[in-house]
């Protein structure tokens, strides 16, 4: 099972010591986020906001980086934007 976003941004920040200015909204957005499938704001659902930060946190490096990278990209990978419900 997943873990819900908010607690892997909380891992994202004890981890990435300098977090890019970039990937900073995006980051922020993830804690208050709970699962891929959930909307958020005007989307249909957290993937875009979650690639948008993968796309900002290309400097972030590391063990830690690759691990929850990993994570999120098995989350947005799973997770079809336009599945119907």
């Amino acid at each position: 099972m997943a873990r819900p976003i908010n607690v892997i941004a909380l891992d994202i920040e004890f981890n990435w010591k300098n977090i890019s200015p970039h990937a900073r909204p995006y980051l922020d957005a993830m804690l208050e986020m709970n699962r891929i499938d959930e909307p958020y704001l005007y989307e249909r659902d957290c993937k875009m906001t979650l690639l948008y930060f993968l796309s900002n946190a290309q400097g972030w490096r590391g063990e830690d980086a690759r691990r929850v990278k990993k994570e999120l990209n098995a989350m947005c990978d799973g997770h079809d934007s336009y599945a119907k419900n």
